[in-house]
């Protein structure tokens, strides 16, 4: 049945391109769509070692919580804890605030986060490259901004000035972050605290001499009685702070794959009737020389599922040609979108599935079709 039904594809060129154009444009949104969120993942995840560790307070909500100085001072003694060629313990303490840059073209002013930091942080960050100008200096108010930041906003060119508290910082510094594609911009975290009227830090970040220390540097920090922070894994922290992003941007895709894959089945049940209208003379014979009901309605949902396969592969080359790597700023957060392999594969999947279940009442139908009323109408 399904040799026969394969050899007389070539006489229904017009429902064949129906189902593979509607497939096509399924599968081409969804891995769209879902390429958003693959690029916002390996956005997010471009920096993250398991070697570094975040330590925040223990009544932190999001992303704020408040060290004091004393506690801070007592971290950089574990002996978990990196040290650089100097010796000294490789630990970031962090004050984050808020920014108000212009946007370049459209003159907007946006909020991003302003971290002030100790000067180590180029040996937490040895991705860090500096490709104009130098580190900012402590005690003083400069800043650096990674070059996303100049792309993206007029207010960070070398020597500019924007202001901040009312004092004018200048801007002395320009780096890449290796693959993480965001806007950074990092100033002396004592002066940060100072202009702002702090006396705690916002968190701290330490390197571990290995990632097999962090059971162990979060037991040290659990049993000391002086502190009350809480250590995770740079991993743990980030994917919790992209947690709702990426739903809402996995919603939204498969919302929009949903539909797409709705009017696709449409089509291919609309095409799959039509073909089996016209093969109703071909079926009622093979049924009268004693192919049972099982044969005919397999071979119709192979011919569906069939014919969803072009459409899939066409439709997630086509996603990878037009929006691999293509920029996108929801919400004010750059990433480039990623069409991957699993991506493709989830499409292939996905148009499967369509053309089974576009498939299946066509080919119940197929099923019932009358052997003796088909035959009648070919002999007169």
């Amino acid at each position: 049945m399904i040799a026969i039904s394969l050899s007389s594809l070539p006489q229904r060129v017009g429902p064949i391109l129906t189902i593979i154009v509607g497939v096509t444009c399924a599968v081409g949104a969804l891995v769209s769509m879902l390429a958003m969120g693959a690029g916002a993942r390996r956005q997010e995840m471009a920096d993250v070692r398991d070697d570094r560790v975040i330590i925040t307070g223990l009544d932190a909500q999001g992303a704020m919580s408040a060290i004091p100085l004393n506690e801070a001072a007592v971290v950089g003694d574990l002996p978990q804890i990196r040290r650089d060629a100097a010796g000294r313990p490789i630990v970031v303490m962090e004050s984050i605030s808020l920014l108000y840059g212009r946007e370049r073209g459209t003159g907007a002013s946006l909020a991003m986060a302003l971290f002030g930091v100790t000067p180590n942080v180029t040996e937490y960050r040895p991705e860090m490259r500096f490709t104009v100008g130098r580190m900012f200096r402590p005690g003083l108010h400069e800043l650096v901004a990674s070059n996303s930041c100049v792309r993206q906003f007029s207010d960070f060119d070398l020597g500019a000035r924007p202001s901040i508290e009312g004092d004018r910082w200048t801007v002395v510094g320009h780096f890449d972050l290796g693959p993480l594609n965001q806007c950074v911009i990092y100033a002396d975290v004592r002066t940060i605290m100072a202009d702002f009227s702090r006396s705690a830090y916002s968190s701290i970040e330490v390197m571990l001499r290995s990632p097999a220390d962090f059971a162990a540097f979060r037991a040290s920090i659990s049993a000391n009685p002086a502190l009350h922070l809480d250590a995770e894994l740079q991993r743990t922290v980030v994917m919790r702070n992209y947690r709702q992003l990426n739903a809402i941007l996995d919603y939204a895709s498969y919302f929009v794959g949903a539909i797409m894959a709705i009017g696709g089945m449409l089509g291919a049940m609309n095409s799959l009737y039509a073909i089996v209208d016209s093969r109703g003379r071909e079926l009622a014979t093979l049924r009268a020389l004693g192919f049972g009901p099982v044969p005919v309605m397999v071979s119709t949902l192979f011919d569906s599922m069939l014919l969803a396969l072009p459409g899939a592969v066409l439709g997630a080359a086509l996603a990878w040609v037009f929006f691999n790597g293509l920029s996108a700023t929801p919400f004010g957060y750059a990433f480039r979108l990623a069409v991957t392999p699993a991506l493709a594969l989830l499409g292939v999947v996905w148009a499967l599935a369509m053309g089974f279940i576009g498939g299946l009442p066509p080919a119940l139908r197929a099923v019932r079709v009358s052997v003796v009323s088909s035959l009648g109408a070919m002999e007169s």
